[in-house]
């Protein structure tokens, strides 16, 4: 199966079709993790996107149907350099190649990956097309250039909950998993590490959430009632919540302002709030900030964050396009982390009122763990208020 990668400044990258026999259009961005693509794929953050690899060889591990990160995959197409033809791994349920031909969506190897990225690195992030159908280039090209980006959209619909929900009431899907060796009698995949008490009841704004926040906070004894991005500040306290988090998304935050609204009540009231990603963009707009689009983002499992409070740098996992602009932050909010690579805001703190985010993912898996105290970070700001 032939397959065709068109850009919108004319570039044209021809490969090796797999996955579904499909057409795509979507910003085209990299990602420079190493592991993880079947994490990516179901991100719900990547939804419009087309993501490249990096690293060369993708699908060694095939996917395993546990460790999806939400209801199905959101990428709207693949690029790698090489699809593993062997797929070993104990977990695995299929191949990535069946995965997305499954699901729908289109995938592209055998192209020269590392000019891709350069090219992305310069120009910024493409509006794109990725088809394994037939298509002459001129016919690709236009259609990249006629595709309408990710400014200004609202992805954040297609992909949230429709309804309000209980996360994992029967502790089935949050504990950590814990290897055994032994003679088999017991099947490994469901072996896991017992839970702390959920003890504090939280409400979640599901703005694309992955399941493994959720995951993370059942872990810190968090009692998780998950609830629709356009929920508003008065239906989220009827769940008598002791804290509000605000999840990661898709999409531009500057058309959100559905969620600016509810955020903005929630933060008056003074409640203890927790933000990630595109939560903590949405409260930079709160707070009275705005947001821009960056170059071509921050994508992968290596981004040095540093704590500005501490001095200590963090290795962090990230993906968003956008960022809080701090020029734009009243007096109230101070910015306490930055990215160490271009100094964009990383992390932001409200000085009277208990309220604080981040731009990266703490929850990361696989990925680095530096951040993981943030989840214990929270829980003590509720307790402490409750004192």
């Amino acid at each position: 199966m032939k397959a065709i990668l068109a850009l919108e400044d004319g570039s044209v990258f021809r490969g090796e079709g797999f996955g579904a026999k499909a057409t795509a259009c979507g910003e085209v961005c990299f990602n420079t993790s190493m592991t993880g693509y079947q994490e990516i794929l179901t991100d719900p953050s990547y939804k419009g996107q087309i993501v490249s690899m990096t690293y060369p060889l993708i699908g060694n591990y095939g996917v395993n149907l546990q460790d999806v990160e939400s209801w199905r995959p959101h990428v709207a197409g693949f690029v790698i350099r090489e699809l593993s033809p062997v797929v070993s791994n104990w977990r695995a349920d299929c191949s990535l190649a069946d995965y997305l031909e499954q699901n729908g969506i289109p995938g592209i190897q055998g192209i020269d990956t590392r000019a891709l990225t350069k090219k992305l690195r310069v120009r910024g992030a493409l509006n794109g097309i990725l088809s394994t159908e037939d298509m002459t280039d001129d016919e690709a090209v236009a259609r990249a250039k006629a595709w309408q980006g990710l400014v200004g959209v609202d992805y954040v619909k297609e992909v949230t909950h429709k309804e309000s929900f209980a996360w994992d009431e029967k502790d089935e899907q949050s504990a950590s998993f814990n290897l055994t060796h032994g003679s088999g009698e017991t099947d490994a995949r469901q072996v896991r590490d017992p839970l702390p008490a959920a003890d504090i009841p939280i409400v979640a704004f599901d703005f694309g959430m992955k399941y493994n926040i959720m995951r993370r906070l059942r872990q810190h004894g968090f009692k998780v009632q998950v609830v629709p991005a356009t929920t508003t500040a008065a239906e989220a306290l009827k769940h008598k919540p002791a804290g509000i988090f605000l999840s990661n998304g898709p999409g531009d935050p500057a058309a959100l302002g559905y969620a600016v609204n509810a955020v903005s009540d929630l933060v008056k009231t003074g409640i203890p709030i927790f933000g990630i990603c595109l939560g903590h963009q949405i409260l930079g707009q709160a707070f009275g900030g705005k947001t821009f689009k960056l170059k071509f983002g921050h994508r992968g499992a290596n981004q040095p964050v540093k704590d500005l409070g501490s001095g200590r740098v963090e290795i962090t996992s990230q993906n968003h396009g956008f960022a809080v602009d701090p020029k734009s932050l009243p007096g109230e909010v101070t910015v306490d982390r930055i990215n160490l690579n271009d100094q964009t805001v990383e992390g932001m703190r409200h000085k009277t009122r208990p309220v604080f985010c981040v731009q990266y993912h703490p929850e990361a898996s696989p990925g680095p763990h530096d951040s993981t105290p943030l989840f214990a970070e929270f829980r003590a700001l509720i307790q402490n208020g409750a004192k």
